[in-house]
């Protein structure tokens, strides 16, 4: 071998050996931080980062939020999923469609229904069912041809403080048909609502599988003065920098935040709301989500939306309906199923939960039930635990009874204000760590804050917590567990692109299919604010709440002798 061959043989082995040595220690660091191969942008940092807004990476995954997250299903599972997806899957326009002008889009105000005459003597009476059909049309007045537009449909009786859902029937030819069942006698009114037409459903769909990173959180890493604030989410980018994992050892549940530059993964101290992102959708688009014009807009009937309810033909009682979960009469809501309505004022609540734990967990829609009994029972007395009431823990105690009421919020993605990462909890990690028993009460609400991650990464979640309701059926099946759905909410402004009904009831199908069949109540929100006469809120109104309650009190007390008010 030449003197030249070995020169040139030494250059390359000492590249190779540079190439080693580099990869050995950045293999150290990553090890030694718990860090995962990604990227960081140009997120700034400092006691507080305030531009974090401005280099947010986007997302476009092909058709679902980082799927290789998590832990992995098995192949019943496997199909459980697609069954799920393919019971949501919703009518979608024509190809072309979103190039569409606003013009030629679902409109409310050219859109008519129409009150389908009685097949029997031409009058209607308890127990029929009313049929409406409900003609789409465009801003000029012409027919739309395809279907895949979100109806709301229900009967509301003020004299009787009544009121029920309808089942709505898409034709997909831009006719639709509303069941409507007949409870009560009187005058009865019809309401048909457009929530959103199928060119901002469309638009909608998008947003959800390619721009789940629209609301975006961050993580507080702090050691000593020095303090540094990342962007945080479920999947993050990897050729955005280093990433600091942490996944759920337990649930699988994936979560990530970009590492702090200056300090460690473990020095993450804080997880918080970060904000939600502007300029997701283009000007024309942003045509299809005007409040109060083509969203959430009552349509008019073409003669009249009212008929009168006679007395039923027969004496037998309704038969459970497989669509409608219940009714409100005189503001009570009645329930289709086995279980006795009651209502419970103070003395009766105090009488069912006596030698009760109660364990809330979820979001602010499951702390409002915490929130009702603590104004509704005075010696239901609060611990101080130093954190904001909003977010929690909450805990409250009457001793005389011997009643604990706590309520815990669901661990990321949450949306609430800065939570300490300590208090990161997952919901089937808490219910693992439950004895059970007939003294023990457990309601679950999960959902506002899935809106903006494709369904998949719901139905992961619901899947971990059944399994952890299974599991604690299986070892004390006396446990009431209640799980309560989603439900409608206002949607002025641009909040439909980040908490549409849409989504909500898109979620709410995906939880009905994933705890039926387990003894379980399924406390249906969804039926129970559309029917009632109170406006659409995230949170709704008290009157809603308590039959929320009632509805959870009589079925943990079913047994019982609870003198009720």
């Amino acid at each position: 071998m030449s003197l030249k061959d070995c020169k040139w043989m030494l250059i390359v082995l000492t590249l190779f050996g540079l190439i080693v040595l580099l990869r050995n220690i950045i293999t150290e660091e990553n090890w030694k931080y718990s860090m995962v191969s990604a990227p960081l942008d140009k997120v700034q940092y400092g006691n507080r980062s305030s531009n974090l807004t401005r280099s947010l990476p986007a997302f476009y995954p092909n058709h679902s939020y980082c799927p290789h997250q998590g832990l992995p299903m098995s192949l019943e599972e496997q199909l459980e999923e697609r069954n799920l997806l393919d019971s949501i899957i919703w009518p979608y326009p024509p190809s072309g469609s979103e190039l569409l002008n606003l013009s030629q889009t679902s409109d409310p105000a050219h859109s008519l229904f129409t009150i389908v005459p009685s097949q029997k003597d031409q009058q209607w009476r308890v127990g029929d069912q009313l049929e409406v059909e409900v003609h789409l049309h465009d801003y000029e007045g012409r027919p739309k041809r395809y279907g895949g537009d979100f109806l709301l449909a229900r009967l509301q009786s003020p004299h009787c403080r009544a009121g029920v859902v309808g089942q709505v029937l898409d034709h997909k030819n831009g006719v639709y048909s509303a069941r409507l069942p007949l409870l009560w006698e009187g005058s009865t009114r019809v309401e048909v609502m457009l929530v959103h037409s199928s060119e901002a459903i469309a638009v909608l769909w998008r947003l959800r599988e390619k721009r789940p990173d629209r609301v975006y959180f961050t993580g507080e890493f702090r050691r000593g003065r020095l303090s540094e604030t990342t962007v945080c989410n479920m999947c993050l980018l990897q050729d955005k920098g280093p990433r600091c994992n942490f996944t759920d050892l337990r649930t699988g549940e994936p979560w990530y935040c970009y590492a702090p530059k200056k300090l460690s993964c473990e020095d993450r101290i804080s997880h918080a709301k970060g904000g939600y992102l502007k300029g997701i959708i283009t000007s024309k688009e942003a045509l299809l989500f005007q409040s109060g014009v083509n969203v959430k807009v009552r349509i008019n009937p073409s003669t009249t939306d009212t008929i009168n309810v006679l007395p039923s033909r027969t004496s037998e009682e309704r038969k459970e309906d497989p669509v409608t979960s219940g009714y409100y009469y005189q503001d009570s809501w009645r329930p289709f199923r086995d279980l006795p309505m009651r209502p419970f004022n103070q003395a009766a609540i105090t009488q069912c939960l006596t030698n009760k734990l109660v364990y809330l967990y979820g979001d602010s829609t499951m702390r409002q039930w915490y929130e009702y009994f603590i104004s509704v029972l005075p010696e239901l007395k609060e611990f101080a635990m130093y954190t904001p009431k909003s977010v929690g823990p909450l805990m409250a105690v009457d001793s005389t009874h011997n009643i604990l009421v706590h309520y815990r919020c669901h661990a990321p993605p949450i949306r609430f204000d800065t939570l300490m990462a300590s208090e990161l909890r997952y919901i089937a990690n808490e219910l693992d760590g439950l004895t059970g028993g007939p003294d023990t009460v457990v309601a679950i609400s999960i959902w506002s804050h899935f809106s903006t991650f494709p369904a998949e990464v719901y139905m992961r979640r619901l899947r971990q917590i059944r399994k952890a309701v299974v599991r604690l059926l299986n070892r004390s099946p006396a446990t009431a567990v209640i799980v309560r759905t989603g439900n409608p909410q206002i949607q002025r402004n641009d909040i439909s692109l980040y908490n549409s009904d849409w989504f909500s009831l898109q979620l709410n199908t995906a939880l009905r299919s994933m705890f039926k069949g387990l003894d379980v109540l399924l406390v249906d929100a969804w039926q129970m604010c559309v029917a009632h006469h109170e406006p659409h809120n995230l949170h709704p109104p008290r009157p809603i709440i308590k039959n929320m309650v009632d509805l959870m009190l009589s079925y943990v007390c079913r047994n019982g002798t609870t003198n009720t008010a």
